[in-house]
């Protein structure tokens, strides 16, 4: 299900249902939902997401899939939904019409800017209701059988006492409030937003797990305590495949920084953790954690505003190990096992799921 609080892209979300039929995945109205509230990601997002980076100083670095506008857009009121779809032809380009003012206001100004030659990028194109009608249409085609009312579905699985896994996108760190800000996406990534997306109360959460990477990785701008540009930094990247999944952008990538973890053990609610790349970590023969920030004359352990006036303090830990053959937590090398102790005691939550090879099945339930 894709619940209300998701933004799509059409294109993609179209592209992505052909694959899966393709590779032999059943996607039928019985086990795949889209919200009738889940907004869309129109054309004109990805313009204005490149304009803003353009025009930024301090350029967040987005992936340019318009994400970051599709929820301005949300939030301004003008955005067209998955509903929308289902309008009358003038109703909709109407709707369509008013979400498109402020974008061609801002290309014709960007544009003589770069006429001017402030700035060395190709024009924007002036976007027209037609062209973006005619975008909704040819992928109505594809996703209309899905969208519906999903908040029958969900009260009916909570009735049944039903298990419901809700999947959120993104990093507590990147998230709009309690995040890196301005270095953040445009949403609440934390588990409370991720139930209110999907439009499940907080008192109906069972089970809150936090999963992470036995180190540290971020992709684009922003404050990274433990970054290794280095030798170091450059073997997780290539051991760990550390490139953006949409972009193939390579990831910054660091040791492990537990601050950041335990922050997150009450923001978020954490009822376990889930620890992935411990066969990555392992090939290094030492491993630093961090387990505090110096930070304006003093050692601290927890997370400030501005954080990227903090510097790590390490405890060393000892590497080396192999978890190809291991697929029990006992059956894990005694240093790896250590590992994961160290990270629950100081975090205080418990290791529940460990990662210990690149395909799915190399997970060890603990």
């Amino acid at each position: 299900m894709i619940g209300p609080g998701v933004v799509a892209d059409l294109s993609v979300l179209a592209e992505e249902i052909k694959q899966m039929r393709e590779a032999g995945v059943k996607v039928e109205k019985n086990n795949f939902a889209i919200s009738q509230r889940t907004h869309i990601t129109l054309p004109h997002h990805k313009q204005l997401d490149r304009l803003y980076e353009m025009l930024k100083e301090n350029k967040v670095g987005t992936t340019g899939r318009g994400v970051g506008t599709t929820y301005e857009e949300k939030a301004r009121r003008t955005n067209i939904r998955m509903n929308d779809l289902f309008c009358e032809k003038t109703e909709l380009k109407h709707k369509i019409t008013e979400n498109l003012k402020v974008y061609n206001v801002l290309v014709a100004e960007a544009n003589q800017l770069i006429e001017k030659g402030d700035y060395a990028e190709e024009k924007f194109p002036v976007i027209t209701t037609d062209e973006e009608y005619d975008y909704c249409m040819k992928y109505k085609e594809t996703v209309q059988e899905f969208i519906t009312d999903t908040h029958p579905i969900i009260d009916k699985a909570i009735e049944k006492d039903e298990l419901i896994i809700i999947e959120g996108a993104q990093s507590f760190w990147l998230d709009n409030d309690h995040g890196d800000y301005p270095m953040t996406t445009s949403s609440n990534p934390n588990a409370s937003g991720t139930a209110s997306g999907a439009g499940i109360g907080p008192t109906l959460v069972k089970e809150v797990v936090g999963v992470i990477k036995a180190y540290t990785s971020r992709v684009g701008n922003g404050p990274f305590v433990t970054e290794q540009k280095n030798e170091i930094g450059d073997c997780i990247r290539e051991w760990g495949h550390e490139y953006g999944t949409t972009t193939g952008r390579p990831r910054r990538t660091g040791w492990l920084d537990l601050v950041m973890i335990k922050h997150t053990k009450n923001t978020s609610g954490l009822t376990s953790l889930c620890i992935n790349h411990m066969d990555t970590i392992g090939k290094f023969d030492t491993i630093q954690v961090c387990v505090g920030y110096e930070y304006k004359g003093q050692i601290i352990k927890h997370v400030p505003l501005d954080k990227e006036n903090c510097k790590p303090v390490y405890e060393t830990l000892k590497g080396g190990w192999d978890t190809e053959k291991a697929s029990t937590f006992e059956e894990l090398p005694k240093d790896a096992q250590d590992y994961i102790r160290f990270i629950e005691e100081y975090t205080g939550v418990p290791v529940k799921y460990i990662g210990v090879g690149a395909d799915e099945k190399r997970t060890i339930i603990k």
